[in-house]
């Protein structure tokens, strides 16, 4: 059988070995992301399922998954993969929230919620490898508004043991619910994209299961009638095989996921490390940081994306989304931080002074694609002394991933936030060992 070859169980550790990673990391950043002005406003908006770091709190399923799901985003701290989307902070609240829903005696168990989460982020991959479009860095359509929906679906709907034609009829019913626009960005209400995909997709799931219907052609290619091409212009689709194929691959073992370093926007994250190059050459190796009377003038040449390109963040989500944001306080303090976003951190003076001096290039040769572009950092001295930066391929980027240490050091960072450190410690401990649990309320369980 194939499961038995050594090539089978090669691929198996490496899907489990990298979606357990993203397991915790969305939960770490969704617990930090429990104390933003955000979630407190999705809290209040708003009781069977659970809330993260909210003991006692208890809500609706869909509205569980939809709260979660903002935590999540709510400072840009969650994953981000190729093509563009936030994968995790679509599925993992919806499947946690079913989870909870479900009777005691009938919970999943650790690998058939690892199954379902990893079937979630499988289908928001295939939808976009479908458009050339989607691997850009996008104009239109918040892409977790589009394929996260789809994919919070697929993984509600197999925890639900849905049949093909209910399974079809939930993606279809979830492609009614998505989509939202790129003008929300840097914005409040851009973190309500991942609650809504996430609440939404079990919506459809839910919705399905009970008997409603919808098209069953609305991932098909039809003229004159828009379907899932309504949010990809390009879109193409192909017949998926069957995962009992001899030879299928899930695209988690072909590519890594990436985790960010810091909050902000992925493409923040090139700009920082070129500038911390040039924070170093000034300061050195040890702690100080950077007086802007040494600086003339700051160039960027970094891809061109009209809502990454702000100049002078009045808010700390414009801030995550800001270019000359993050490469100034990146070259001021040598690295972007948690702290970076904070109105102190945002309102100093010496900060300000450098943004002012900041002018941005977009060569040619620098796509808006997080698997190509780069970001480069030219400093100006007084003196006329040149200082460059050039970061090709950021740490924590699918290509270069965060090492275990690193990850979960960025987890006991975050969750310890919210959580005393023997519940840190239980939750790195659990989702590690998920595969092997028999019942995921040992999860459940540590999450407030």
């Amino acid at each position: 059988a194939p499961e038995d070859t050594v090539t089978a169980s090669f691929g198996k550790f490496i899907i489990l070995y990298r979606s357990k990673r993203m397991v915790l990391d969305s939960i770490g950043v969704g617990l930090i992301g429990s104390t933003t002005d955000v979630f407190e406003l999705a809290l209040q908006h708003y009781d069977i399922s659970s809330v993260y770091g909210r003991r006692g709190t208890r809500l609706s399923p869909t509205l569980a998954a939809f709260v979660n799901g903002v935590a999540t985003h709510s400072m840009d701290f969650d994953d981000t993969w190729h093509p563009a989307t936030h994968p995790s902070g679509a599925v993992l609240p919806a499947v946690l929230a079913l989870s909870d829903m479900m009777p005691a005696n009938s919970k999943p168990s650790g690998l058939d919620f690892l199954l379902a989460f990893n079937i979630g982020i499988e289908i928001q991959g295939r939808l976009m490898r479908f458009s050339n479009e989607a691997h850009n860095i996008p104009k239109r359509f918040h892409p977790p508004t589009v394929v996260g929906t789809m994919g919070s679906a697929a993984a509600c709907a197999r925890l639900l043991s849905l049949n093909n034609s209910q399974c079809s009829h939930a993606l279809a019913i979830a492609a009614s619910l998505s989509g939202a626009p790129m003008a929300n960005a840097a914005t409040q209400s851009k973190p309500l994209h991942i609650g809504n995909a996430a609440r939404l997709g079990l919506e459809a799931a839910l919705l399905a299961s009970r008997g409603l219907e919808a098209s069953p052609l609305v991932l098909d290619t039809v003229a004159g009638v828009a379907g899932f091409n309504a949010f990809y212009e390009d879109y193409v689709p192909q017949p998926l095989e069957s995962p009992n194929d001899d030879g299928h691959m899930f695209l988690l073992e072909e590519q890594d996921m990436g985790f960010k370093r810091f909050p902000a926007h992925l493409g923040m994250h090139w700009v920082a490390d070129a500038a911390a190059s040039v924070h170093k050459l000034l300061v050195g190796v040890g702690p100080g940081t950077v007086s802007p009377a040494q600086v003339q003038d700051i160039q960027l040449r970094v891809p061109k994306s009209k809502y990454i390109n702000r100049p002078f963040p009045e808010s700390e989500h414009e801030a995550r989304h800001s270019f000359q944001f993050n490469a100034c306080s990146a070259l001021l303090d040598g690295e972007v931080t948690v702290q970076s976003f904070t109105p102190a951190a945002m309102s100093r003076p010496e900060l300000l002074t450098l943004l002012s001096r900041v002018r941005v290039e977009n060569p040619h040769d620098n796509p808006a694609n997080f698997n190509h572009m780069y970001g480069e950092v030219q400093v100006t001295l007084v003196g006329g002394d040149i200082l460059k930066g050039r970061c090709d391929t950021f740490y924590g980027h699918w290509r270069n991933p965060l090492t275990n240490e690193s990850l979960r050091k960025k987890f006991r960072n975050n969750a310890g936030v919210v959580l005393p450190s023997e519940k840190v410690e239980r939750l790195i401990d659990v989702v590690e060992e998920l595969d092997r649990i028999g019942d995921c309320r040992a999860l459940l369980s540590q999450l407030q």
